[in-house]
């Protein structure tokens, strides 16, 4: 059988193997252990082998006797920190399961640890008796033994509590997480009727009691972003009766606007808009959209005509208006819109047939959800014209051409990841305006800025 030596010890090994490893190493210093049938008992043999020989002043080696008393009084010092280390992990874990019981409240269980942290603290007031009196232990290895392994177990336990502690803490804050995913759903349920609300009345409160010589450019952004809003619904509802006709949504976006690179997928939609948007406002710089081809003659007059339209619509939805007043100028605005905007193959492939178009070729209106979509966004585009007409001078309207350089007082980006890109890119070039989505207006001399989609284009 070989020798346990203390630099066979790894510091790999576990601290309760490094205890026993030690005690081994004592028993057999002591002679306690036969190693190979030989019993070791010379002590100052052993002493010199120490790095802390004790120096004798007179160069006299010390007798046997005395340095196995000082051994033993070393190793019974040693037996008693252990013993110290072990209650103090002890007090550890008794205050940990204290603080433990406190939150939920427990009042048992805060009495049991209570008297555990008593009971160690009264263990840690007769280890310093022990130590001003002296009295150590007779069998230091059993003891170190023992207190390593008190403490082992008393560092388990204040792991475990805090184990317990963590997961009650995850189940509060998931508890937390889904209270507050309720209140969001809700939040949003509430935002979503609120803003039904708003499109079904169709008010403008901020233009409830406007009178034409308090105009103000405010009021032209208020209107465009209604009609911007109500653009992107309508593209919404064309996109889903597309895909319910199987359309080819990636070729029709191309044809729209060739050889551009998106960013995303997703971001075809602003094809679509870019389509609505070039319909609906062309001709937007032309009296009535140029539909009428008699001239007002005093423009005094045609300011005020254009802010009595204005007054007059946006107070109403439009279906109700439109059959009202089949007639009217608006009238006229939804149904020539309506033609160039739908093709017939689109509508045919919408609802199979053409009876929709039928009825608006005969200034009659439909009903159906598509056309009411429609007739609201022509009614928000409509509002716009008449709200720019009746300012002095009038608004006037621009697009970006496709190729120019981003210029962030003439346009505003719909998808920042082409910023993101040339930041995190070596491009030879920044990209440039692939095509404009809603177009830009100028207010005096107040520039209102176009909505662009800027990417590569091959």
């Amino acid at each position: 059988m070989d020798s346990v030596k203390p630099s066979a010890v790894t510091p790999t090994k576990s601290k309760l193997a490094r205890t026993f490893t030690k005690v081994l190493h004592l028993r057999t210093a002591t002679g306690v252990c036969p190693v190979d049938g030989v019993q070791k008992v010379k002590l100052q043999e052993k002493f010199k082998e120490e790095k802390h020989e004790p120096k004798n002043t007179d160069s006299q080696p010390l007798s046997v006797d005395e340095n196995d008393e000082e051994f033993q009084k070393r190793v019974a010092f040693e037996a008693l920190i252990a013993r110290l280390f072990a209650s103090i992990a002890s007090v550890k874990a008794s205050y940990a399961q204290l603080q433990y019981t406190q939150c939920p409240y427990d009042s048992e269980g805060i009495q049991a640890a209570d008297e555990l942290v008593v009971s160690e603290l009264k263990n840690l007031s007769e280890l310093k008796q022990c130590y001003v009196k002296k009295m150590f232990d007779p069998s230091p290895e059993s003891t170190m033994l023992l207190a390593e392994i008190q403490e082992q177990k008393s560092v388990a336990k204040t792991y475990e509590i805090m184990g317990k502690k963590l997961e009650s803490q995850s189940k509060l804050k998931d508890s937390e997480i889904t209270y507050l995913r309720e209140k969001l759903e809700e939040s949003n349920k509430q935002n979503r009727l609120l803003g039904k609300r708003l499109n079904q009345s169709g008010q403008l409160s901020m233009l409830d009691n406007i009178h034409q010589s308090r105009l103000s450019p405010s009021h032209f952004v208020t209107v465009l972003r209604y009609a911007t809003k109500s653009i992107r619904s309508f593209v919404r509802l064309m996109i889903d009766e597309m895909k319910a006709a199987d359309w080819d949504l990636d070729a029709a976006a191309t044809s729209i606007q060739p050889g551009v690179v998106y960013w995303k997928p997703d971001h075809k939609c602003f094809a679509f808009e870019s389509f609505v948007c070039k319909k609906m406002f062309d001709g937007f710089h032309l009296p009535n959209f140029g539909l009428q081809k008699k001239p007002l003659a005093v423009k005094t007059n045609q300011q005020m005509l254009f802010f009595g339209r204005f007054l007059e619509l946006k107070s109403v939805k439009a279906k109700e208006y439109l059959f009202q007043k089949p007639s009217s100028v608006f009238a006229e605005f939804c149904r020539v819109k309506y033609l160039q905007l739908v093709h017939p193959q689109m509508e045919s492939s919408f609802f199979g047939n053409l009876s929709q178009r039928s009825l608006v070729k005969s200034s009659q209106f439909s009903d159906s959800t598509f056309f009411v979509s429609f007739a609201e966004m022509a009614k928000w585009v409509y509002l716009l014209h008449c709200l720019s007409f009746s300012f002095e001078p009038e608004g006037s309207i621009f697009q970006v051409g496709k190729g120019r350089r981003f210029s962030d007082i003439y346009m505003e980006v719909v998808a920042d990841e082409a910023f993101l890109a040339s930041d995190t890119t070596a491009q030879e070039s920044d990209p440039g305006v692939a095509f404009t989505i809603v177009p830009g207006f100028k207010i005096g001399k107040i520039i209102i800025q176009s909505q662009v989609y800027l990417a590569q284009v091959r």
